[in-house]
């Protein structure tokens, strides 16, 4: 007798079949080609207005940093508060592509949309094909996740390099004999370490996780004793060793950051601000305009979500224990942190916001079992708070940013003009959108008591020459007849006010930015 073949999803050989065989043959072609159609969703989300919102201060930082030579993005970041891979990798990015917005932008995206995929193969290695999928969409549609794909800066890229050693060490527990896989983790911890600071929270989680193993009832996992394990983390130690004085010396001028605003703009922690973060992550919104219940009882149902994933965990490898020691360690160490330094952003932790949409796969997974009413109903819930979060991302007004400003200027422009900035911020996005051949000063009046406010060589300070920086207007050079001043409408006395012969003739706002050009009547040429 010939073996039976399963139809294909939409075959039309058998019309009245039971729309429970259907639905069963829909639910086998999604886990068996769930991958593709799952990255197309995490791109479509991502590449949606990548361009909508102009390039920002950090950005601008990220833009200008990379474009020195790479001895010099070294000895740059060693003043700076992030180490230096991320730059050199988009300085070789900029070389290929370009430093468009939209390329700049795809250097985030991409490893955005590839960390998708690499959580979907995690999870497929912790539990089933079908958690795998719910991880995929969950993942796809994290809106901290969306929000810093299209941003230039390093943290897309840390969730990539510290969800792929998550995979390695997965792997390594699996088949210990098998070395490769601790030096694959061993160069991805690195790497990521040269990425942000707080990858070190990462192995902090990976080495409680071997130790937690090793002590839960059933099979005692020994790994965390193994030689190879810890010849793995002194390599990690010695790939960072010839970043450790860099490290160790911006840590020593700490208060020079601080002077330049680099560390300590963060706002204090409160209790509230552990379920703001929560919020943060699946919303984009703080949450604290919701009535209590609702603004704790969220958070907690996800802390719910996460005792369900571990309860029911009967793996040999506790998988679930490694992605919520992953998740929960760096987001209540850095809260505890803050209440003494505040470090409590939300992109320092986006990397580690990951593992909570695959906790919850896991959870609805094996709810779905004998719950599956249930279980539909929180995924259908999860996905629902999400693309509130998304939709909050995607909404974008674009009369309503910087880069509106500086176009007017670069429109307007005349050979001679000055242009002043009032806030390191401005200047950094101003530098990339200029297309004039003027040099764009930074506005630094001195303090009441005489003390300057120049920024140091720490921190954003690094990346600007002292010929920027401007104390007084009337330091301009001779001839300086039009002044184009770049500002805030919040902050209307962040400029003194200019002599009786200085007349406003242009103005133009980008939101609450202002671009206004000042003229001496007697300069005011025809074209101007």
């Amino acid at each position: 007798m010939e073996a039976r073949r399963e139809t294909p999803l939409g075959d039309t050989q058998d019309p009245f079949a039971a729309p429970g065989a259907r639905l069963q043959r829909l639910l086998r072609w999604v886990r068996r080609n769930s991958l593709i159609p799952i990255l197309l969703l995490a791109a479509a989300v991502r590449f949606y207005d990548l361009t909508a919102e102009a390039i920002w201060g950090d950005e601008g930082s990220s833009v200008l940093l990379a474009r020195y030579p790479l001895s010099e993005i070294w000895r740059h970041a060693a003043f700076d508060v992030h180490p230096p891979l991320y730059f050199m990798l988009l300085r070789g990015w900029i070389g290929l592509f370009g430093d468009g917005i939209f390329a700049l932008r795809c250097f985030s995206a991409l490893p955005g949309i590839a960390t998708v995929g690499l959580g979907m193969w995690l999870v497929d290695r912790l539990a089933t094909r079908r958690a795998a999928v719910i991880a995929g969409v969950l993942l796809a549609l994290l809106p901290t996740a969306v929000r810093y794909s299209q941003d230039v800066r390093m943290y897309a890229l840390l969730g990539l390099l510290l969800l792929a050693a998550n995979l390695a060490l997965v792997y390594w527990v699996r088949r210990p004999q098998r070395h490769r896989y601790l030096v694959v983790y061993a160069l991805l911890m690195g790497a990521a370490l040269y990425t942000h600071y707080f990858a070190v929270f990462a192995a902090l989680s990976h080495w409680l996780y071997l130790g937690l193993v090793r002590l839960l009832p059933g099979f005692r996992l020994r790994h965390v004793q193994q030689p190879g394990w810890w010849l793995a983390n002194l390599g990690i130690a010695v790939l960072f060793l010839p970043w450790l004085p860099s490290l160790l010396g911006l840590l020593q001028h700490m208060d020079e950051l601080k002077v330049g605003g680099d560390v300590g703009w963060e706002d204090p922690v409160t209790l509230a601000s552990l379920p703001s973060m929560i919020w943060a992550w699946l919303t984009q919104d703080d949450g604290e305009q919701w009535s209590l219940p609702v603004f704790v009882g969220m958070p907690l149902a996800m802390l719910v979500l996460v005792g369900v994933a571990l309860m029911r965990d009967r793996t040999v490898n506790h998988g679930s224990v490694l992605l919520a020691l992953y998740t929960l360690v760096p987001l209540l160490l850095v809260f505890a942190v803050s209440f003494i330094t505040p470090v409590f952003v939300d992109r320092y932790l986006m990397a580690y916001a990951l593992g909570l949409p695959m906790l919850a796969a896991l959870a609805i997974d094996r709810l779905y079992g004998n719950a599956r009413v249930l279980a539909l109903a929180v995924l259908v819930s999860w996905i629902g708070i999400e693309l509130t979060g998304v939709n909050n991302n995607a909404t974008v007004d674009r009369d309503d940013q910087f880069n509106v400003a500086v176009e007017f200027v670069n429109q307007h422009f005349v050979s001679g003009d000055r242009i002043v900035t009032s806030d390191m911020l401005f200047y950094l996005s101003y530098v990339y959108y200029n297309r004039t051949d003027a040099k764009i000063r930074l506005y630094t009046p001195p303090a009441a008591d005489g003390r300057s406010t120049r920024p140091n060589e720490y921190g954003f300070g690094t990346l600007v020459s002292e010929d920027v920086y401007l104390d007084r207007l009337a330091d301009l050079p001779d001839g300086s007849d039009r002044i184009w001043l770049i500002g805030s409408l919040n902050d209307p006395d962040e400029y003194p006010p200019l002599t009786a012969e200085w007349q406003r003739t242009r103005e133009v706002h980008g939101g609450d930015i202002y671009a206004r050009l000042y003229v001496r009547p007697s300069a005011d040429k025809p074209g101007g």
